[in-house]
């Protein structure tokens, strides 16, 4: 899937303009519920997406997440709540409407009797200014096997066609719901490639993945989905009070000094540290632990120290920062019970202020020492 000189080129036309009004966000969700008898899949749900974007919605399964994509694609009606998809009401399922938007499904689609080619120069039929079909095909990978039956393709080379098959409308609004789901390492970063060509183009993505280094390399921001309910909305860069959050700088200490052990006449004391650098107590395993929020500063300080003790390298040295993983996944623990003991601005999904309890940031800064 990755995309040579000329391809941009060729693609890069008036075709990049939207039409979407003025100040409107392509997504706006308020009170969206969807229920099956008395079953609850999603809950009074408020999202809103923001021109040229990539977003991601991230959750675990049964969360709700593919439930309301399919709500915001117009192929599942909704319960209850105001849903507006580049302007409209996708449960109207306007044919211009649909022209404007691109799919890539969870599951492979099937395609009896249909070479690749003859797959997305059908889907392409269905929208009024589509991408060059020879070129779609090359952009996902599939230029040597455009002749071959769609059936007879491997897994990966299958996901590969839905995603043509997704694009080649030129859409403004892209939903891929876990598009790299068996695609090997190297076609998954050529589909990144490709998310990220659009988005360059202004168009907006609406993401599903369970890959948290994905959504990290390409979402702008993202929403966790428990329960039916977005418990965390924000950009990534900040999500979860990560840029609030201290590093933690840990090292083991030499041999024979820990705790109940008599100091070392050659280990002089720590030298001071920088402002907010907090050790914590010498565990059982030897290594020290300080948290800080600037971790070069205090290394700085280190380096020297250790060379004056004659330690020279300080063993297993690392700067651990929190990850989105750390994040995602204490929101999970969190919520499980259906507590909340954590919120970001715009935890509604909607960009307003939440402050419903203690800052995810303090939870993980408790986290980071034990590390």
């Amino acid at each position: 899937m990755a995309l040579d000189a000329r391809q941009r080129a060729e693609f890069v036309d008036d075709r990049s303009t939207t039409t979407t009004t003025a100040g409107e966000h392509p997504v706006s969700v308020r009170g969206l519920r969807k229920s099956y008898g008395d079953r609850h899949a999603v809950q009074g749900l408020d999202l809103d997406i923001h021109r040229g974007e990539v977003f991601a919605l991230l959750g675990p399964n049964g969360a709700g997440k593919t439930t309301t994509v399919e709500i915001l694609e117009g192929v599942r009606q909704r319960t209850a709540g105001d849903v507006r998809v580049l302007g409209c009401d996708p449960g109207r399922d306007r044919r211009d409407w649909r022209a404007r938007i691109g799919v890539v499904p969870q599951t492979t689609g099937a395609y009896a009797d249909l070479t690749v080619r003859e797959v997305v120069e059908h889907f392409a039929a269905f929208y009024p200014r589509p991408l060059p079909v020879g070129q779609v095909i090359d952009m996902v990978g599939l230029g040597k096997h455009e002749r071959k039956q769609s059936t007879e393709l491997s897994g990966g080379q299958a996901r590969r066609l839905d995603v043509a098959v997704g694009i080649v409308g030129d859409p403004e609004l892209i939903f891929l719901d876990e598009p790299t789901t068996g695609l090997d390492p190297v076609a998954r970063r050529e589909a990144w490639d490709l998310v990220r060509w659009f988005s360059h183009r202004g168009r907006t993505t609406v993401l599903t993945t369970h890959y948290l280094d994905e959504a990290e390399a390409l979402a702008q921001r993202a929403a966790v989905i428990v329960a039916g309910r977005v418990v965390r909305c924000g950009p990534l860069a900040e999500f979860g009070g990560r840029d609030r959050t201290p590093s933690t700088v840990s090292f083991r200490l030499p041999a024979g000094y820990g705790p109940g052990s008599p100091p070392l006449p050659a280990l002089p004391a720590l030298p001071a540290l920088p402002p907010e650098a907090e050790p914590a107590p010498v565990g059982a395993d030897g290594v020290l632990r300080i948290a800080t929020h600037a971790p070069t500063a205090l290394l700085a300080v280190l380096a020297p120290w250790a060379h004056a003790a004659g330690i020279g390298e300080l063993s297993e040295l690392r700067v651990h920062r929190p990850t989105l993983e750390d994040v995602y996944l204490d929101l999970i623990r969190d919520h499980a019970d259906g507590t909340d003991r954590g919120t970001d601005p715009g935890a509604d999904g909607t960009g307003r202020s939440t402050d419903r309890g203690t800052d995810t940031s303090q939870t993980i800064s408790r986290k980071a020492a034990d590390r």
